[in-house]
């Protein structure tokens, strides 16, 4: 694959310098051309799909709490951007709804299931998605694969991926865990190479590894061949394959 066809994935927009999961985030990554965007996803206490990576709000708002037991109303009360920077102050947890809205079709959404909830995330999930009409250019991941698995039997066009961050003999093998069929691989790139990667795509699957950071990193793994790139810094990736 050239160099030059590698997906730039926004890891959590671009959370390198803006707070990460926030719509400023994910407009900042708009801004320096990622081709996709990762966003993690779980429910609120009344069942709203909220843009998080934790599962508490502890660390990336100015509140404390599980996601799970606060509505989506309490949860925009919290303050997701100050502890970032001041001039981020006043963002809020964005609901999945609204990252749809702001992010155009065009750009591929990489939508991680953080937490299952007993099963009661997938069906609002595909419903959701349905109703924006963005049943297409998505990859639903995570590192449940039953969720995954409940996701592909309510929707079996979606593409599933694996996020996983093991070292692995024979990554490929890693779709014999599962029951359905699997788009792609999404492992940490430190326990990937080059063999790995082209093992895994002459069996016709995708590989997109997470999270390239450094020019040195993004340079060792661009030799591999990848699919796609998740890095929390898409413009300095972006600039780099431009030059």
């Amino acid at each position: 694959m050239s160099k030059s066809k590698v997906i730039v994935i926004g890891h959590r927009g671009c959370a390198a310098e803006a707070p990460e999961n926030t719509l400023a985030s994910f407009s900042l990554a708009l801004q320096q051309k990622c081709d996709a965007i990762e966003l993690d996803v779980q429910l609120s206490a009344d069942n709203e799909i909220v843009v998080c990576h934790d599962r508490t709000i502890d660390r990336t708002t100015d509140r404390k709490g599980a996601i799970r037991q606060l509505t989506a109303a309490e949860l925009k009360q919290a303050d997701a951007g100050r502890w970032f920077h001041e001039q981020y102050a006043g963002e809020r947890i964005p609901l999945l709804e609204e990252v749809l809205d702001l992010v155009p079709p065009s750009i591929t959404l990489n939508i991680e299931i953080k937490d299952s909830c007993g099963g009661e995330i997938e069906p609002r999930l595909v419903d959701l998605l349905k109703r924006k009409d963005r049943m297409s250019n998505i990859i639903v991941v995570s590192f449940d694969f039953k969720s995954l698995s409940l996701v592909k039997r309510i929707a079996s066009d979606i593409p599933i991926g694996l996020t996983y961050s093991n070292n692995f003999v024979d990554h490929h093998r890693l779709t014999e865990l599962v029951d359905i069929p699997v788009y792609s691989l999404h492992p940490n790139f430190i326990h990937i190479n080059k063999a790995d990667v082209e093992e895994a795509l002459s069996r016709g699957l995708k590989v997109f590894a997470y999270t390239v950071n450094t020019e040195g990193d993004m340079k060792k793994v661009l030799d591999y061949g990848l699919t796609g790139i998740l890095t929390d810094c898409p413009g300095k990736l972006k600039a780099l394959l431009d030059s």
